[in-house]
């Protein structure tokens, strides 16, 4: 596990709860692995975070967020991160991600994010074989018939009474790594409040049950306003608090949210051997 020095500054931020340890490596390069991601993320003996961001120059945007969950995993597409780096990086600031290039502005206590559009085709979910990705004629258990869309990164949302009531520590699991998703899979249980408002839970891939995850908060409002369950802008609530949603089809998903930030430090990175 190296970088340019022996020493690694960073900023800790998070977004309703779902947190973050953010590197900036525009100025002085930064060799994150796999083995680095996982170590810095730990948190009884590195600094402790959801996910780990390393921030990079880029060719065709502002900047480049790259995004690594707790086990190591570089992943797509992370809309809480994205709210914390357009507070760090200001207005206007275009980001480059694998998900595509997003851009924001700051807002009260957070930032609104322009998260591009939705992909619906099967194979940009990604699934294994073609099917009607509104409506998967699949289940686990009670979960069933679920709506998959990719925000940037790979999401199915099943619809429920009572959200509550899933085990989704055990069934997330399996969802997750379910031979139809070869990318794996983010895995959202809604329920459909009486004033159109959502109440969602998510397990989130690679990182497990999350307090906050704004890229399942856009592809449950998306999935929702899909299926004519809600208007075109609907507040999404999270264990961590809420996000608000706004997209019609045709257009690109806006993300409205709190971005924290907590503090700044540096971390020796011979202790992490």
């Amino acid at each position: 596990m190296r970088a340019p020095a022996h020493s690694l500054a960073f900023h800790k931020m998070h977004g309703l709860g779902n947190d973050f340890v953010i590197v900036d490596g525009r100025a002085q390069a930064v060799e994150m692995t796999e083995a680095l991601a996982r170590a810095l993320a730990n948190r009884r003996t590195g600094i402790g975070c959801d996910q780990l961001i390393l921030l990079e120059p880029s060719e065709t945007a502002d900047l480049k967020m790259r995004i690594f969950n707790a086990d190591g995993g570089e992943v797509e597409a992370c809309g809480n991160a994205a709210r914390c780096v357009t507070k760090l990086a200001g207005d206007g600031a275009t980001i480059e991600t694998a998900g595509g290039t997003i851009s924001g502005e700051t807002v009260d206590a957070g930032a609104m994010l322009d998260m591009g559009a939705p992909r619906f085709d099967w194979d940009a979910i990604p699934l294994a074989y073609a099917m009607d990705t509104a409506n998967i004629p699949v289940g686990w258990e009670t979960l069933e018939n679920p709506f998959a869309v990719n925000v940037g990164n790979p999401h199915v949302v099943f619809f429920v009474d009572d959200g509550q009531a899933i085990d989704l520590e055990r069934l997330g699991p399996i969802i997750e790594t379910d031979p139809l998703f070869p990318e794996r899979i983010n895995v959202n249980v809604a329920r459909i409040e009486a004033d159109g408002s959502i109440t969602l839970r998510v397990w989130e891939r690679g990182a497990g049950l999350t307090r906050a995850c704004g890229t399942g908060a856009c592809a449950t409002a998306v999935a929702a306003i899909s299926r004519k369950l809600t208007d075109n802008n609907v507040t999404v609530h999270l264990p961590g608090g809420d996000l608000d949603i706004a997209w019609a089809p045709g257009e690109t998903i806006r993300m409205t949210g709190p971005a924290t930030y907590v503090y700044s430090g540096e971390i020796d990175l011979e202790t992490l051997r």
